[in-house]
């Protein structure tokens, strides 16, 4: 650390390149400081986001004429083009913090689901020890950078999203009021990963619903029971690659997640009346 007026610090700098503009989120700087008995910053306002962790000691926060008394384990953030105001208070350690700077697009709503917003920049006992760790991280990977390079980019993305997902709080959020916005997600899901295999249960969990509760509430809006609408996407995926594709009857039936050719020539000539070699006749 170097000795500057109001604290002895470590600044950290990094230039992103095509692949952070790409992604949409970025650092920008990253540091740590000691502070001294006369530290205080302020009227101040940057042009990115800044995360303050307080590691030791008080810091008084100021934002939009309100202020805050923050201490070991809280964070605060500097929002762009924001006014703030923060100073050292008098307690047993000197002041300590590490802060991260993120610019881009996606800050702001990974930041929202944190809970931290420009008329709530800071937050108590958020700087748990996976946040210390994660942040010690990335502030440790950044200082080591020596020039861009693409496996670094995508190494601090890593982080930065590792960071902003141990702020999130580890809570149950709410299901959408209108029962049609979980079942479309859940159609979704279904829609992903049918050809994996997935079972009821799996989406039920997805869900967060008890089974019987999805099952009943998934029939009487989609009009098709889940395990029904499932083969009927494998179904329908099924019939496109017969005639769409030369690829053969075993190598869709594995593909559709299907254990054997029987299994899945069964199903289909169940589904269809007709078997998949028919199908692909008719079509060519």
């Amino acid at each position: 650390m170097q000795e500057y007026e109001y604290e002895y610090a470590e600044f950290i700098y990094y230039k992103p390149g095509y692949l952070d503009k790409e992604e949409h989120i970025w650092p920008v700087r990253a540091g740590r400081s000691i502070a001294k008995s006369n530290y205080r910053v302020g009227p101040k306002r940057i042009e990115c986001y800044s995360l303050h962790f307080v590691h030791e000691g008080m810091v008084r926060f100021e934002f939009d004429g309100k202020r805050v008394d923050l201490q070991k384990n809280d964070l605060f953030c500097l929002f762009p083009g924001r006014t703030y105001y923060y100073h050292m208070l008098p307690s047993e350690s000197p002041l300590q913090m590490n802060w991260l700077a993120l610019d881009g697009a996606k800050v702001k709503p990974l930041l929202e689901l944190a809970g931290l917003t420009p008329e709530s920049p800071f937050g108590k006992e958020m700087f748990s020890t996976q946040v210390q760790e994660t942040s010690e991280r990335l502030i440790h990977a950044l200082a080591c950078v020596e020039r861009w390079k693409p496996a670094v980019s995508l190494e601090l993305h890593g982080l930065v999203y590792g960071l902003l997902a141990s702020l999130v709080p580890d809570t149950n959020y709410a299901q959408p009021t209108e029962l049609a916005g979980w079942i479309h997600e859940c159609m979704d899901y279904m829609e992903l990963h049918a050809t994996e295999g997935i079972s009821v249960q799996q989406v039920a969990d997805f869900a967060g619903v008890h089974r019987s509760y999805f099952s009943n509430m998934f029939t009487s809006q989609v009009g098709l029971p889940p395990l029904k609408f499932m083969q009927r996407i494998r179904m329908d995926k099924a019939k496109q690659l017969l005639k769409d594709t030369d690829a053969s009857i075993t190598e869709i039936a594995l593909s559709l997640g299907y254990p054997n050719l029987y299994s899945f020539t069964r199903a289909f000539k169940i589904y269809y009346k007709v078997p998949p070699i028919m199908m692909r006749r008719t079509s060519s």
